[in-house]
């Protein structure tokens, strides 16, 4: 008898559910009887998965270095998946704020520790050959891994550092943007000119970028910490985590790819220009960058040291941080 009311309870609710809809139950439950069985590989796309990685060359190990790539990709997007919902969240319920941030932390974690694909995975001629065969392109050109920076903390804060000082808040995001520090990394410092990486990566996503920094103007992740209440802005789990996370995306991870760098494109005193143009050895460092995302939760004398770690990190690449 149970079984029955549960069922015929289910049955209401379902009908309640699709009464909106302009059909009736009994029509979705046709549709229920004619379609298939959902099966994992058709879940995840699996074929369209694997069929995604196109190498441009017959060297074996660009397949790697695409999948390494693609896969990093997607872990950028379940950190953006995790910012959004600490933007959106109006609770100010704090572990809900640290929940999300461990989340975070945990997905740098499993990026960091698998970068030793990248430093030890690839033959080194292999890589030195196919790479020629990418011009223009870059792993500069990652829009998500900006995205984290914009979801992160105020543009003010992403300004190039030595003219970090000149700006505040009040200066106009357009304006701030113009001086973000990544477009040093792709720019000639003799000249002034833009590398065509940078041309491209500014045509496609420049408009996606003003408009996210709009979108999440004065409510960041940084002000929503600073907009929480005393008591909860105190909170040592939460401040421990946001310091982890800063860590994690503005020294760590770019750590990880100073040591594959250096495996690289490094020869000597010669380094080898990357892909795209790049200047890694002045772009790549965290101590030259300074990029901080909680400013406030760190003491002066941690960040006069940000990211100073990178020149024991050049004899220890595979450390994880």
């Amino acid at each position: 008898m149970k079984d029955k009311e549960q069922i015929a309870s289910q049955i209401q609710k379902l009908a309640e559910k699709y009464k909106d809809s302009g059909q009736d139950l009994s029509s979705y439950l046709d549709g229920l009887l004619y379609q298939r069985y959902l099966t994992y590989w058709d879940y995840i796309h699996l074929d369209t998965l694997l069929s995604l990685q196109v190498p441009r060359t017959y060297f074996p190990d660009e397949e790697i270095f695409i999948m390494y790539h693609q896969i990093t990709e997607l872990y950028f997007k379940l950190i953006i998946h995790e910012e959004k919902q600490i933007v959106d969240d109006q609770s100010q319920e704090v572990g809900h704020f640290i929940e999300k941030v461990n989340r975070i932390n945990n997905y740098y974690k499993a990026l960091i520790s698998s970068f030793s694909i990248m430093i030890n995975g690839m033959e080194r001629e292999q890589f030195l050959r196919y790479r020629m065969a990418l011009l223009p392109s870059s792993g500069f050109q990652s829009a998500q891994y900006r995205m984290i920076e914009l979801y992160a903390t105020p543009l003010e804060n992403l300004v190039y550092e030595s003219e970090r000082d000149q700006f505040s808040k009040d200066t106009p995001i357009e304006e701030l943007y113009e001086h973000i520090y990544w477009k040093k990394g792709a720019t000639d410092l003799s000249t002034g000119e833009k590398t065509l990486t940078l041309k491209q990566f500014e045509y496609r996503y420049t408009p996606r970028f003003i408009r996210i920094t709009k979108e999440v103007a004065e409510n960041t992740i940084y002000h929503k910490y600073l907009h929480l209440p005393e008591k909860s802005r105190n909170n040592k789990v939460l401040i421990d985590a946001l310091r982890k996370m800063d860590l994690n995306a503005n020294v760590n991870w770019p750590l990880m790819h100073m040591g594959s760098a250096y495996r690289y494109l490094n020869k000597g005193d010669k380094a080898i220009e990357a892909t795209g143009g790049t200047n890694w050895k002045e772009y790549l460092p965290p101590s030259f960058q300074k990029v901080v995302f909680f400013p406030k939760l760190h003491s002066k004398q941690d960040i006069n040291n940000w990211g100073k770690q990178w020149v024991d990190h050049l004899f220890n690449p595979e450390k994880v941080l």
